[in-house]
């Protein structure tokens, strides 16, 4: 039976700092990426190696012969480590552990692979884990502690957080929608809870228009392809909009709709070396960029 180091090393850190919390700041994990490597370890084994209650960790007998065998095959490999040590030329990064990072459907689109890819090659011995999600469920996530960090709208100033992005809500239709006047807008729209949903239903309750939900669907991806066949109008961050589609305010008695920000947030537990590595690069991505002056001369 082989059996990984990395789990090992979790299994030493664990006893030799007296818990998961510091054995998690020890090796820049996460408390629960470290609690997911002590089961990984015991159901290799097949035995249980630690008692565990709410206020003490002790060994099982099993556990302290496991310890010693443990300790005496790291010593080993980090013996031969130093003995084999490669030049500094290609020494790998000493960042390790997990990144737990979620992200909305539709931000950063192509360059969401370019930047998993580039983390990739910058930090092989991290292992990412993505979360596609809605922003509402993300923001719970992060409350929750289930993410180190993920992207977010949020209202201008609002909150804390690194702006990665300026845009808006617009009411979008297909270029070739149209309504009768004084007939009741068909609007599409996800249901709640939903950001885009929220914005609209508070921007429309300011108005005596006529509307209607025509369509419903989950997935943002359905409400742009029921908006470009005609089904209704509907709440679009502005960057969102497809070919076909058109920007209505002001039109049908719409409402104009509030400014918004894609913001980088993250879990108020300790930053892990990995998760501020990935929060940087991803920063350094999506850095807003200065507005250009009017050109002059020639086009």
């Amino acid at each position: 039976m082989d059996f990984d180091p990395t789990l090992l090393r979790a299994f030493v850190a664990v006893k030799e700092t007296g818990g998961f919390t510091r054995a998690a700041q020890r090796l820049h994990l996460t408390q629960s990426a470290v609690s997911h490597q002590i089961r990984r370890l015991e159901e290799q084994v097949g035995r249980p190696l630690l008692y565990r209650t709410t206020r003490t960790l002790t060994l099982t007998e099993d556990g302290n012969d496991f310890l010693q065998h443990a300790q005496r095959i790291l010593a080993s490999l980090d013996a031969l480590s130093r003995r084999f040590q490669p030049s500094r030329r290609f020494q790998p990064s000493p960042v390790c552990g997990v990144v737990r990072f979620g992200v909305p459907e539709t931000f950063l689109g192509e360059r969401l692979p370019q930047l998993l890819s580039r983390f990739a090659r910058a930090f092989p011995e991290v292992r990412l884990d993505v979360n596609v999600g809605t922003y509402l469920d993300l923001r719970a996530m992060i409350k929750a502690g289930e993410l180190d960090l993920a992207v977010v709208l949020a209202e201008p100033g609002g909150e804390g957080g690194t702006v990665l992005q300026h845009t808006r809500f617009v009411w979008a239709a297909a270029e070739a929608f149209d309504i009768a006047p004084g007939a009741s807008l068909p609007l599409a729209l996800s249901p709640a809870p939903c950001v885009n949903r929220q914005v609209g239903m508070a921007a429309l309750e300011g108005t005596s228009m006529a509307w209607h939900v025509a369509f419903t669907s989950p997935s943002q991806e359905g409400i742009r392809t029921a908006v470009l066949a005609g089904l209704g109008a509907s709440v679009q961050i502005r960057g969102d909009l497809k070919p076909g589609m058109k920007v209505v305010d002001g039109q049908y008695g719409l409402p104009p709709l509030p400014a918004a920000d894609f913001a980088l947030i993250w879990s108020d537990g300790e930053k892990t070396p990995a998760a501020r590595e990935f929060g940087q690069m991803l920063v350094s991505l999506q850095a807003p960029r200065p507005k250009q002056g009017p050109r002059h001369g020639k086009a």
